[in-house]
């Protein structure tokens, strides 16, 4: 009988180019629910700790921030995602 696995992508967000993909795969979708989940998953990956000492803020803070329907400060996310070694940049 084969046993399955649960996936868990934050187990290859290893590297600033597959995090970089990932958010902007999720970018060009456009749903702030599908972007705060990545922006978690890259957390996970990262490890929360490290990602709250980056960027200067609690835990439990970036826990919320990441839920599905809260609506974090565009501050907050720029910082989330300078920790990521990313940069949001737009382009025609």
């Amino acid at each position: 009988m084969n046993k399955l696995t649960t996936f868990d992508l934050s187990e290859y967000l290893d590297n600033k180019e597959m995090i970089a993909e990932y958010l902007s795969q999720v970018l060009a979708d456009g749903d702030t629910d599908e972007l705060l989940e990545a922006m978690g998953n890259i957390a996970k990956a990262k490890g929360m700790s490290q990602i709250a000492k980056d960027t200067g803020l609690g835990r439990e803070s970036l826990y919320k921030t990441f839920q599905a329907g809260s609506k974090p400060r565009f501050e907050t996310i720029m910082k989330v995602l300078h920790s990521f070694g990313v940069k949001l940049e737009a382009s025609a």
